[in-house]
C-alpha cells in the first residue's frame, strides 16, 4: 500500500474559519494515523482577491492549532509553468481546445438550451474546429459526449455522473491563468496526494477531475465529501450566525487543542466519547467513524469543551497563558509562580483564558487599585460587621503561619466565642479582600494574596466605610 498522502489547500481571500479548519483537520488527522504525509498549498491564482496578509493570518492559524505540515506551503501562483505544460499535453493529445466564443455568446448557449427545457451548457462549436492561441481565447477541456463518470466516495459510495450532464469545462482562461479543477489536479497528482477529504459542497467538481486524472494518466486519488457544517438554522454556517475566524477564537480565550477537540466532533465520532486529546484523536481517526449527515454548530457547546481543557492543564502552561491574557487586558505582570497559585482556584470556574484573566484581575493589581462600590460597602459593612471585621483582622495579624487551615481554625474560633454564623462574615470580607462578591474560596484566596495584601486591602476597606 501506497503512503498515505493528505492536503489542505486554503485560498487567501479571507482568514481561516472553522469549516477550513475542520477540514484541514481532518486531513491532518488521516495523515498522522496512518504515517503518512500532509501537504499545505496556498491556492492564491486569484489574484484579485488574495493578500499576503490573508496568507500570513490562515498560516498563523494552522500554526496556532497545530496543524504542522510536512511539505509546503506550496503556492499556486509559483506553479503556473507545470499548469501550461498540462495544458499543452492535452491540447497536443487532442483533448482539449481553443475556444473563441464570447461570455456573451456562451451565456446566449445557456438561455437557449434552458428555455428548450436542456441542461444549460456550452454547445461545443468550437470542439473541432481546431483553433490555435489567439487573443480573448480559452482552452476548453473536451468532456466525454457519452457514458458516465464513476468514483467511489469514502464515505458516500458509489457515484456516478452521466457525461450529457456534464460540458466542455474551461482549463485555461482568457488571461492565460488555470481555473481552479486544472490546478488542482495538476497540483495534487504532481505532489502525490493519495487521499482528498473536503466538504460536500465540492462533490459537483469531482468528475471533472476524475476526467482531468485520467485524461493526463494520473491515477484518481480517493475521495471523501463531509457535510457541511450548518448554523442553528440549519443552513451553511456563515458571518450571519457569528462565524468567527480561527484566530479571533484565540483572541477570545479557547485553547487551540479545545477548538480542535470541538472540531473533530462535528462529523466524526468515537463510542460516547467527547473530551480527546490530540493523541488520542491521531489514535482513534478513521474515515469509517465519518458520519454522512450535517451537524450544528454550537457556541455553548464548544465553550464547554474549552472549559474541560482548561480544567485538565498543566497550571504552569495556563499561569503563562494567563500572563499573556492578562497583558491584553492591560495588567502586567513577570511572576510565573504567583500566577501558578492563581490558577488552581480559577481552573473549575473559567469557561475561557479571557474570563479566567477577568476573574484574576483582582489577585494581581496593587492593593490601592481594588475598586469598592460605595453601595456594597455600605449593604455588607455595617456597624455591627464593621465591628467584627476590626477584630478577626487583628487575630489574622497575629498569625505566624498565614495558611487555609491556620485562617479556617482563628475563624472559626471567632465565630464560636461571638456565636454568630460565618455568613454574617464571609461576604464582607470577600468584598474588602477582593473588590467582589463573588471568588473562590474565602480561605483560598486570603492564602494565595497573602498575609500583608489580605490584611492591607482589609484595613482599607474598613477605613472607608
Amino acid at each position: 500500500m501506497s503512503k498515505v498522502v493528505t492536503r489542505f489547500p486554503p485560498s487567501p481571500t479571507g482568514h481561516l474559519h472553522i469549516g477550513g479548519a475542520r477540514t484541514a483537520l481532518f486531513n491532518w488527522l488521516l495523515a498522522r494515523n496512518k504515517g503518512g504525509k500532509f501537504i499545505l498549498r496556498i491556492e492564491d491564482t486569484d489574484l484579485d482577491r488574495s493578500s499576503k496578509e490573508m496568507t500570513k493570518s490562515i498560516i498563523e492559524a494552522m500554526e496556532w492549532l497545530g496543524l504542522t505540515w510536512d511539505e509546503g506551503p506550496y503556492f499556486q501562483t509559483k506553479r503556473f509553468d507545470i499548469y501550461q505544460h498540462h495544458i499543452k499535453l492535452l491540447i497536443n493529445q487532442g483533448k482539449a481546445y481553443y475556444c473563441k466564443c464570447t461570455r456573451e455568446e456562451v451565456d446566449e448557449m445557456r438561455k437557449k438550451a434552458m428555455d428548450k427545457g436542456e441542461k444549460p451548457k456550452y454547445d461545443g462549436r468550437c470542439r473541432e474546429l481546431g483553433l490555435g492561441p489567439g487573443e480573448g481565447r480559452v482552452v476548453r477541456f473536451k468532456a466525454p459526449l457519452r457514458g458516465e463518470t464513476v468514483f467511489n466516495d469514502l464515505l458516500k459510495g458509489p457515484i456516478a455522473v452521466d457525461n450529457r450532464e456534464l460540458d466542455d469545462f474551461i482549463i485555461k482562461r482568457e488571461d492565460g491563468s488555470p481555473t481552479y479543477n486544472l490546478a488542482v489536479v495538476v497540483d495534487d497528482a504532481t505532489m502525490g496526494v493519495t487521499h482528498i477529504l473536503r466538504g460536500d459542497d465540492h462533490i459537483n467538481n469531482t468528475p471533472k477531475q476524475v476526467l482531468l486524472y485520467e485524461a493526463l494518466g494520473y491515477q484518481v486519488p480517493k475521495f471523501a465529501h463531509v457535510p457541511m457544517i450548518l448554523g442553528p438554522d440549519k443552513k451553511k454556517l456563515s458571518k450571519r450566525h457569528g462565524a468567527k475566524s480561527v484566530l479571533e477564537y484565540k483572541e477570545l480565550g479557547y485553547l487551540p487543542e479545545a477548538v480542535l477537540n470541538y472540531l473533530v466532533r462535528l462529523g466524526w465520532s468515537y463510542k460516547d466519547q467527547e473530551i480527546f486529546t490530540l493523541e488520542e484523536m491521531i489514535k482513534k481517526f478513521s474515515i469509517k467513524r465519518l458520519s454522512n449527515s450535517a451537524c450544528v454548530f454550537d457556541p455553548e457547546k464548544l465553550k464547554w469543551v474549552n472549559s474541560q481543557h482548561i480544567k485538565k492543564k498543566d497550571k504552569r502552561e495556563l499561569a503563562i497563558l494567563l500572563r499573556k491574557y492578562l497583558a491584553n487586558q492591560g495588567i502586567v505582570t513577570q511572576d510565573i509562580s504567583y500566577l501558578e497559585k492563581i490558577v488552581p482556584l480559577l481552573q473549575p470556574r473559567s469557561h475561557t483564558m479571557v474570563e479566567m484573566a477577568e476573574k484574576a484581575k483582582f489577585f494581581v493589581i496593587e492593593d490601592e487599585k481594588i475598586e469598592y462600590p460605595k453601595d456594597t460597602l455600605e449593604k455588607f459593612l455595617t456597624q455591627e460587621v464593621k465591628a467584627h471585621l476590626v477584630e478577626l483582622t487583628n487575630r489574622f495579624s497575629s498569625l505566624e503561619e498565614f495558611s487555609i487551615n491556620s485562617l479556617e481554625d482563628v475563624t472559626r474560633q471567632y465565630l464560636e466565642e461571638k456565636n454568630i454564623k460565618f455568613k454574617l462574615l464571609a461576604q464582607p470580607i470577600r468584598i474588602c479582600i477582593t473588590g467582589q462578591t463573588a471568588s473562590p474560596g474565602l480561605f483560598e484566596t486570603m492564602e494565595v494574596l497573602g498575609k500583608d495584601r489580605t490584611l492591607n486591602r482589609l484595613n482599607r476597606a474598613l477605613r472607608l466605610v
